[in-house]
């Protein structure tokens, strides 16, 4: 079991390195107003995560039909008819962002990325199939090959333009290598089929995935959008970088957790009573795994923000470094609300995150508002962590409603990581002393002996996955 968990940490964790690293080394060569016009190429990324978000590729994991080649090449024909509907739609709206923005001179730059869905459509599939029987590699080369020939590039490009048209470049080669390279490691022949029956079951099944990662996308998006429109492109480099820093982590445990936990979940049948016993086992070391990795997450970030932000960027964002720990909280309220959406999916329920997401979508006015009014970046985050901590306690609640998980083994970590977090806010706002360190010391230790069903979780699977003891 850990060998597969390293597997797969260690595949996402490369491929989201080396693209963290990507936009550190942009971040260094170009200037920083530039890297503000380059960090607005990510909102056009989202759109076309957005665009894809029908769960296709989970649909091969999750369906009884994942193995069935008829039905995969349904999928693809779907996945290609999506993507170049996507393609045009984002070459429509390209100059109203542009000039939303304040950077019509990017227009020409926004319809060349309308590319990215139609040749991201041509994904081919068997990656995702072959995650059903625990292969990971396949999916791991996917990620990681065109994250590193994305990163190698940026040199040359730096050298040639020196400016935002470096990360266009980059992505660019990034998607094509991405589609390449799942063709290279398929073991079946890339087909396509245009059913409609299995249309009309995907679309069934992906309009809730669909609508939330709309609302994910004025999630991760709409602050920048706001920080961009109203204070500029320099406080949008400096949004950005540290969305990038705080948000790189976290994509990487999240997505690990999934392919580690959903098809342990997803392969047991509730009716019977022996599997919904182990469900309900693995559902809540689901929800500590994300709370722990959290907790130590944000811990990180307090405690040696200022050393990795000299390390990486020199003073070139150095108006960063007042704020770094609320990106980290931010981020660490997201990864707790990970753990619900993962057993909801797994479970039938993928509208779940969709309806957790809402609070943050309907304070972005209020950010908006403040952002006027202030005219600084703290008060956007600031509501951005108010609307994570209310779609926390919605998902719990819809936890409890819909899959009949009991409350008590995530709220009992879950209050002692947020007393955690207050504290590391306060000291961002003063020096740390040695008092002030022992009481958070104490609070993490509290948090371990709060999470008993993971460290049960875990203890049982070593034993299962250990050879037995010679006589």
């Amino acid at each position: 079991m850990f060998r597969t968990a390293l597997l797969i940490f260690s595949g996402n964790a490369a491929a989201s390195m080396l693209l963290l690293v990507r936009n550190l080394v942009v971040a260094r060569l170009i200037p920083v107003e530039d890297y503000g016009i380059a960090a607005t190429f990510a909102v056009v990324m989202a759109m076309v995560e957005m665009a894809s978000a029908l769960g296709l590729q989970q649909q091969i994991v999750q369906s009884k039909d994942g193995d069935d080649p008829q039905f995969q090449a349904a999928l693809q024909g779907f996945q290609v008819l999506r993507g170049v509907i996507a393609g045009i739609v984002l070459f429509m709206i390209a100059e109203p962002v542009a000039q939303f923005l304040g950077i019509p001179e990017v227009i020409w730059a926004y319809q060349l990325l309308a590319i990215v869905p139609v040749i991201k459509a041509f994904e081919h599939f068997d990656v995702h199939r072959l995650s059903r029987q625990m292969r990971f590699w396949p999916l791991m080369l996917t990620g990681g090959i065109p994250a590193l020939l994305s990163l190698l590039l940026v040199w040359p490009l730096a050298t040639w333009l020196g400016d935002w048209q470096v990360m266009l470049y980059a992505i660019l080669a990034q998607i094509a290598a991405m589609a390449l390279t799942s063709h290279i490691v398929a073991e079946r022949p890339y087909r396509l089929a245009f059913d409609r029956t299995t249309m009309a079951t995907s679309l069934r099944f992906g309009w809730p995935l669909l609508a939330n990662s709309v609302l994910m996308f004025l999630v991760f998006q709409g602050d920048k959008l706001i920080v961009g429109r109203v204070l500029g492109m320099d406080a949008l480099a400096v949004f950005a970088m540290g969305m990038t820093l705080t948000l790189t982590p976290t994509m990487v445990f999240t997505k690990s957790a999934q392919n580690f936990f959903l098809p342990q979940l997803a392969t047991l049948n509730r009716s019977k009573i022996d599997d919904n016993q182990r469900f309900h086992h693995i559902a809540m070391a689901t929800c500590q795994a994300h709370i722990l990795f959290s907790a130590i997450f944000v811990c990180f970030i307090a405690f040696l923000g200022q050393i990795i932000l000299q390390i990486l960027l020199g003073d070139k964002f150095s108006d960063l470094l007042p704020i770094f720990t609320m990106f980290a909280v931010l981020q660490g309220l997201r990864i707790l609300k990970g753990g619900q959406s993962s057993v909801a999916f797994a479970d039938g329920y993928s509208e779940n995150s969709m309806i957790s997401n809402l609070p943050r979508v309907l304070l972005l006015a209020l950010g908006y508002w403040l952002a006027v009014k202030y005219e600084n970046i703290t008060a956007v985050i600031a509501v951005a962590i108010l609307g994570e901590a209310a779609g926390f306690v919605i998902a719990s609640i819809l936890l409890w409603k819909r899959s009949k998980i009991g409350l008590a083994p995530v709220v009992r970590p879950a209050s002692v990581v947020i007393l955690l977090f207050a504290l590391l806010l306060y000291e961002q706002q003063s020096v740390l002393t040695v008092l002030s360190s022992i009481a958070i010391l104490v609070v993490f230790v509290l948090l371990i002996a709060s999470m008993k069903e993971l460290r049960v979780y875990f203890f049982k699977r070593s034993r299962l996955t250990c050879p037995p003891s010679a006589p």
